[in-house]
């Protein structure tokens, strides 16, 4: 070790003196000045030694400290966490009440006349903005919004017409079969809609798109037979006519 390197050339020396003798007041001048000289070199060691120590419990404890304040980092983050998951679930919970209640329809009731049913604002809002991106041309979009008007609002009286916006989407993309679906979905559900006929129509033209001849010329057919005096009517005639038929 170098401590002990340091400390060994003067202890030799003195030994080495030692072992002579002492023969002379000179030699015992220098023996007393070599052990001087040891005593201070082994002070100055072992203050070093000291003050290395010192060093070494500074840095520890420092160390111990940065740990700490890690920990306490860690901790304060963890709970900022847990908070804003907290904060995040109330919110959700609330946008989900927000919602549910947004789906309930204002129902109209006169005296002696059926119940009528009124699309809520947000309703009202949420079917407007996904024909607004229909009427742009944005017919990906529009889908889109309508499927999750649907979605959100199941009870809208708005949702015939968003079911016949939808298939219109889906057949300008030449998605037919979809298109097909939507008409479909209100000829079942909403036989008493306004937008009945047209649906009929159109799940005729879907037909006939995908090559369905005979089901085409059936479902033309039937509102040919069925409503002869309605604007659809007319129109399904005209494909028959366009079918040579």
């Amino acid at each position: 070790m170098p401590i002990l390197r340091r400390l060994s050339i003067p202890v030799l020396a003195l030994v080495a003196a030692l072992s002579v003798g002492c023969t002379s007041e000179d030699q015992l001048h220098r023996v007393e000045q070599e052990v001087g000289d040891l005593k201070l070199e082994v002070f100055k060691l072992r203050q070093q030694v000291e003050d290395g120590n010192k060093a070494a419990s500074t840095e520890q404890k420092a160390a111990e400290e940065s740990r700490g304040q890690d920990r306490r980092f860690q901790a304060d983050l963890q709970e900022t966490l847990r908070q804003l998951q907290d904060t995040t679930r109330v919110l959700n919970n609330r946008m989900g009440d927000m919602r549910r209640g947004a789906t309930r329809p204002i129902v109209v009731e006169i005296p002696g006349e059926p119940p009528v049913t009124v699309p809520s604002p947000e309703d009202e809002r949420a079917f407007n903005a996904a024909v607004l991106d229909y009427n742009r041309g944005n017919y990906s979009l529009a889908a889109e919004g309508l499927k999750l008007f649907l979605k959100n609002y199941p009870q809208s009286a708005k949702r015939p017409d968003a079911l016949f916006f939808l298939g219109l989407c889906f057949y300008n993309q030449h998605m037919y079969d979809q298109a097909q679906a939507a008409f479909e979905r209100i000829i079942k559900d909403h036989a008493a809609s306004p937008q009945f006929l047209a649906a009929k129509l159109k799940r005729g033209q879907c037909l006939l798109k995908q090559g369905f001849k005979p089901a085409a010329v059936k479902a033309f057919r039937e509102l040919v037979d069925g409503f002869p005096d309605s604007p659809e009517a007319h129109t399904a005639q005209q494909e028959l006519s366009d079918l040579g038929l």
